[in-house]
């Protein structure tokens, strides 16, 4: 008998290793896609996942306090507690994923204790106790499970990224924020002294028209300039109150922690990063973290196709069992052995086109994806040219506006002059007001633009870049 079964094993141990070596991976091989407007995939991943570095890129704007922000950001915002949920979910997900390829092994044991139907007849009650194992493996003959794994381990991937990505949005959310509130309080800061200067003016006049040295028409005039002034500078500190509850809402510290943290530099304007650059290296837009992200979803989907490509054809899994069981009852004890090992096949006959179309699906999910993709990578370029063009336009005009600046702040000296030794009126000196304020209102612009530009140009290309690294990685 035993000569006899040695074949058997054999041949089946030679069929398994057959159909091991044989087995293969239906569907497309991916490749990642080649899209015009970026170079090739060769730059490292932005500050490489480095908290510090991140940090670092924002340190170069020589505020603090814009630094300690975004920290403070980085550790409470429930939007980056969501992306790192969203990696333990891909994790696990790989997990189950590669644990398919694996046997799987359950056991069971049972216990009992009952009376026979025969019991009157003196047998007595009978005791039983059972234990078994059992295996189940399914032969990755045409690849499925392998590219359920390479999909897995590319979502994995792709949420890492988007974890980076939050952490990119996230920064310059509070960078815009806190520049605009910075802004603001410049604003507010001209505004106090517009509107303390006015009120003086109004009370002078006033003074003057009582006594009969203007009309009252100019007094009218210079109350209503006055009213004018107060209420445009109610209106600007609600917007600096606004930005203070805003960064409130991304920092997660409390309104008066915070106001006590933005005294210090209180209308004090960022500098910005020194970015004295015509362009950003192609290679940078490789860095930006969404289209890293949809590379590896491409890589997913293409995996899938070929898992369900692979489900239109037959499964072989092989499945053994091995159990005991003892039986008492009368005094006797029995115990008896069993076991079982053999293969099985699940072969797909007719399903009205079912599995056909689940392939077309995911054939269609991929062509999505990648139009999607060759979007971003589009809208990348469209965003890094528009923010350079933009920080180059703010340049160009910020010394300009500063010299008309300087002009009409010298004509109103003058005009305020010349109206207290009663050579000038109050109508002159109110046009050089409102054309000193307009001239500061445009300084501050530039100034807003230039800072929205260069927190653009930090987001566009992916949380800021290594100019030494994307310089060595465009020579390979």
């Amino acid at each position: 008998m035993k000569k006899s079964r040695r074949p058997a094993v054999a041949v089946s141990l030679s069929l398994i290793a057959s159909l091991l070596l044989s087995a293969c991976a239906v569907g497309p091989t991916y490749a990642p896609p080649v899209v015009t407007t970026t170079a090739a995939w060769q730059a490292t991943l932005p500050h490489e996942g480095d908290v510090a570095s991140l940090a670092g890129w924002w340190s170069r704007w020589n505020d603090a306090t814009l630094v300690m922000l975004i920290e403070a950001a980085q550790a409470t915002n429930p939007t980056l507690d969501q992306a790192t949920a969203r990696i333990a979910q891909a994790r696990a997900a790989q997990t189950i994923a590669g644990a398919s390829a694996l046997p799987g092994v359950t056991g069971s044991a049972t216990a009992s204790r009952g009376n026979l139907v025969g019991q009157s007849l003196g047998f007595g009650a009978l005791t039983s106790v059972s234990a078994a194992l059992q295996s189940s493996w399914e032969i990755d003959l045409f690849g499925a499970n392998r590219r359920g794994r390479e999909a897995a381990a590319a979502r994995s991937d792709a949420r890492s990224l988007d974890w980076h990505q939050a952490r990119v949005s996230l920064a310059a959310d509070v960078a815009s924020t806190y520049a605009n509130l910075r802004i603001n309080e410049a604003l507010v800061t001209g505004y106090e002294r517009d509107a303390a200067s006015r009120k003086e003016t109004s009370r002078l006049t006033g003074l003057k028209t009582d006594a009969g040295f203007e009309a009252p028409a100019n007094a009218a005039l210079a109350r209503a300039s006055a009213s004018e002034a107060a209420a445009r500078l109610i209106s600007q500190r609600a917007e600096v109150d606004l930005g203070v509850k805003a960064l409130v809402a991304l920092t997660g510290l409390t309104d008066n922690a915070l106001r006590n943290t933005l005294v210090a530099g209180r209308a004090q304007l960022p500098t910005g990063a020194n970015l004295n650059i015509d362009q950003v290296p192609a290679a940078a837009l490789t860095q930006r973290p969404d289209l890293a992200a949809s590379e590896r979803e491409l890589a997913a989907l293409c995996a899938e196709i070929g898992a369900a490509e692979a489900d239109r054809y037959p499964k072989i899994s092989l499945t053994g069992s091995v159990g005991y069981s003892l039986a008492r009852i009368a005094g006797s004890t029995a115990g008896t052995t069993s076991w079982g090992f053999g293969p099985s096949i699940d072969i797909p006959l007719f399903d009205a086109g079912r599995r056909s179309a689940v392939v077309e699906q995911a054939k269609a999910r991929y062509d999505e994806s990648l139009a999607g993709y060759k979007a971003t990578a589009i809208r990348a370029v469209r965003e890094v040219e528009e923010a350079l063009t933009q920080l180059q336009s703010a340049k160009l005009r910020a010394p300009d506006l500063q010299a008309s600046l300087a002009g009409y702040q010298a004509f109103e000296k003058a005009a305020q002059a010349r109206l207290s030794v009663g050579a000038g009126s109050v109508l002159e000196l109110e046009d050089a007001r409102r054309a000193v304020l307009a001239a500061q209102v445009a300084v501050l612009a530039v100034e807003r633009e230039r800072l929205a530009a260069s927190i653009a140009l930090y987001r566009a290309a992916g949380g800021g870049w290594d100019q030494n690294k994307t310089e060595v990685s465009e020579k390979k």
